[in-house]
């Protein structure tokens, strides 16, 4: 019998676990890591991938209104002129003047410290007068390292949407309202990263950028909040974890006229998944205006043109796939002992079944790897012959792995294995014949987090 534990997740936890099953490390690990930089293990790399699967099916595969694209991550260095991120994409720097000598975001420290002079949350000394502080970070392309070799990392994948366009409107063969959708790496020399990988210089996002009709963008804006927020409880995030939160006036984009966060809960408290914002026609005018392009939509039945406004949801993979990993994460006492698990929803789990022979003799291994064999060809499978088998059902536990399968001394004889559930510890006999029928239909079926009650 299962005594539930309180839902007592802290990021300390979720780190240990991510080190532990080999979901996350520290990068550079050997020469003493590098700030705010990660690497994804085996698991880490599975995780995010179901993550981003998930967002290319709902936005992509399951519409027929949104085409794919794959910038470059370096781009002329003009397209930053335009989209404002050379001028003003910037952070308020101030440094500790005291014995510290740190560096910190002038905005953070004042959410922590509203009233009075500012001091230095390391050791308390008087801080500089704030400057502002490029967030991009520069390179330079070809052999001669000057200003006209100068190029950057790209911040955000939007703009490489934006200069395509004109691309994309002419092969898709698309009206508004349309969209396209991107996944790729973004860098942002931040200044003060943190929180493992909820705040990194490199970092995955997931955007889509709506081409609406200018008078629809409020109804279009509106739909996305709505069909975002779907696509997280969607995938088991709990409700009473999630919320919508409008921007201020002063925390508005100067491209934007409207933007919600869509928040979570995470243990450093309230923090923002995924933003939905009205760009309004500012990228695709900018961009007009420096290359000299046109970029609008001309309708052919009636000769009407116009520049789209944009409806943006910009989401990020590492935050997504943090948010999946703390909401699911777990523990109770199971016949006097703790197990740890991430309940996760199957869909995006990692490993879907195990594969444990009970023994490693008597003829179990053989029949182990047969049926995982047939496994793996309709799901991702793993197959665990090393230690107790406690010990395995515990790893595949923490790996968030939904059901184990079990070849025992019962299986030679009548062809049966035991099929375990990972949420409720049911344990069933099943015939090999039907083993992945049945576990394709537990796959497709409605899932809902246990932790709902």
């Amino acid at each position: 019998m299962a005594t539930e534990a309180a839902d007592r997740v802290t990021m300390d936890k979720i780190v240990a676990l991510c080190k532990r099953r080999g979901f996350i490390f520290q990068s550079s690990e050997i020469y003493g890591g590098l700030a705010s930089t990660y690497d994804y293990g085996h698991y880490g790399v599975l995780l995010k991938s179901n993550v981003r699967s998930e967002w290319w099916r709902a936005m992509v595969q399951q519409r027929d209104d949104i085409v794919a694209l794959d910038a470059a991550i370096l781009m002329h260095p003009r397209t930053w002129e335009a989209s404002g991120h050379l001028e003003g994409f910037t952070d308020p720097l101030v440094q500790c003047l005291g014995e510290c000598k740190k560096r910190w975001r002038e905005d953070h420290l004042r959410e922590q410290q509203p009233e009075g002079e500012l001091r230095c949350p390391e050791c308390g000394g008087e801080l500089s007068e704030p400057r502002q502080f490029n967030l991009m970070f520069k390179t330079h392309m070809g052999p001669v390292e000057d200003d006209s070799a100068v190029v950057y990392l790209r911040p955000e994948t939007a703009q490489g949407i934006f200069v395509n366009f004109k691309n994309v409107l002419q092969f898709s063969r698309k009206k508004p309202p349309f969209g396209i959708a991107q996944v790729g790496k973004s860098f942002r020399n931040e200044i003060t990263p943190g929180n493992f990988i909820f705040r990194t210089r490199e970092f995955e996002q997931m955007e889509m950028e709506y081409f609406v009709p200018p008078p629809d963008a409020q109804h279009w804006h509106e739909y996305w909040m709505e069909e975002r927020m779907r696509w997280y409880t969607d995938l088991g995030l709990r409700p009473d974890h999630l919320r919508l939160r409008a921007h201020g006036a002063d925390e508005l984009s100067h491209y934007s006229s409207a933007t919600s966060d869509i928040e979570y809960l995470f243990p450093i408290g309230w923090s923002e998944l995924e933003g939905i914002a009205n760009r309004g026609d500012f990228d695709l005018t900018q961009h007009a205006k420096f290359s000299s392009e046109k970029l609008e939509y001309v309708d052919s039945a009636t000769g009407e043109r116009y520049v789209p406004y944009v409806i943006e949801p910009a989401a990020g993979a590492d935050r997504a796939m943090l948010a999946f990993m703390v909401d699911a994460y777990d523990e109770e006492e199971v016949e006097g002992r703790q197990r740890v698990l991430l309940r996760l929803h199957p869909k995006i789990a990692p490993v879907k079944v195990a594969v444990l022979p009970l023994v490693s003799k008597d003829g179990q291994p053989e029949i182990a790897r047969e049926i995982y064999e047939d496994l793996r060809e309709r799901m991702p499978s793993e197959y665990d012959a090393g230690g107790s088998i406690g010990r395995r059902y515990r790893r595949q536990d923490e790996i968030g792995t939904p059901w184990g399968v079990t070849i025992d001394h019962q299986t030679l004889e009548d062809r049966t294995v035991t099929l375990r559930d990972r949420d409720s510890l049911e344990q069933i006999r099943i015939a090999v014949d039907h083993l992945s029928d049945e576990l394709e239909r537990r796959l497709a079926a409605p899932w809902r987090s246990p932790k709902l009650g």
